[in-house]
């Protein structure tokens, strides 16, 4: 047996042990994805660097799943070292695999500062502008956050017309009809859930109840002396080319 010490703390180990294993064997948390107690270290994810001393006596990070461990051997695992070293690792992990929780489950364990997770949103505004400027709903708006700027919704103010997704140059704002139920959503945070209205004429869901109160509450000054119908676009379309029909049948 050998000793050595992690973190301060003198402990026993076997030699040609790797420092991981010892700190394994002793429940001292160093992140690692790549090594399997079957395999041969491979050092592939570079999380499980510590801080050692290099034969010159300079110290360095080196990763603990290779390095085996020697007399006397004083190891850091959480110097600011490491956790510079860590999270460049974490980060670089994150551009091959951006979605993985458990990674970014990993790196939180450890109080690593990591990217956010990339969502489509290219701060573009146009889905805020459009509308603020021209439904004039004002959903929507751009806040900053620790991870930088991002789109998120005014609570209670999507009237579900769906002009933000109609307008959205990436095609992350989702418009989804299920259940009567209208969901406008960018990628997994909901902008608006609304109740969908029922076409007087083919009977298909077709808009929101509160699109349809909000254009009847921005026309109210318009002169309308024609009686209301709550018909989709299809059945207006189907309507006003039979009125044009029989105008043209009328005429002749």
């Amino acid at each position: 047996m050998i000793d050595i010490f992690i973190d301060d703390k003198k402990i026993s180990a076997r030699e040609n042990q790797t420092i991981l294993q010892v700190a394994k064997e002793n429940g001292i948390k160093i992140p690692h994805l790549c090594f399997h107690p079957a395999l041969k270290p491979s050092g592939s994810c570079k999380l499980c660097g510590v801080e050692v001393a290099s034969s010159t006596g300079k110290q360095v990070v080196m990763l603990s799943c290779i390095i085996k461990v020697k007399e006397n051997l004083k190891i850091k695992t959480d110097s600011g070292l490491v956790k510079i070293n860590r999270e460049k690792a974490f980060n670089k992990l994150l551009q091959m695999a951006p979605d993985s929780s458990r990674i970014r489950n990993l790196a939180a364990e450890f109080n690593i500062a990591i990217t956010p997770p990339p969502n489509g949103c290219i701060r573009c505004r146009l889905c805020i502008r459009v509308c603020s400027e021209i439904v004039k709903a004002k959903a929507l708006k751009m806040v900053k956050t620790e991870s930088g700027s991002r789109v998120v919704p005014n609570p209670g103010c999507c009237i579900g017309c769906g002009t933000c997704a109609n307008l959205c140059p990436t095609n992350i704002i989702k418009v989804v009809d299920q259940d009567s139920v209208r969901t406008i959503s960018i990628k997994e945070e909901i902008i608006g859930q609304l109740p969908l209205e029922r076409c007087e004429g083919c009977t298909k869901m077709y808009a929101t109840v509160n699109f349809l109160k909000h254009v009847g509450e921005s026309t109210l000054t318009h002169p309308d002396t024609k009686e209301h119908h709550k018909l989709c676009s299809s059945c207006i379309k189907l309507m006003s080319n039979r009125a044009t029909t029989e105008r043209e049948r009328i005429k002749k």
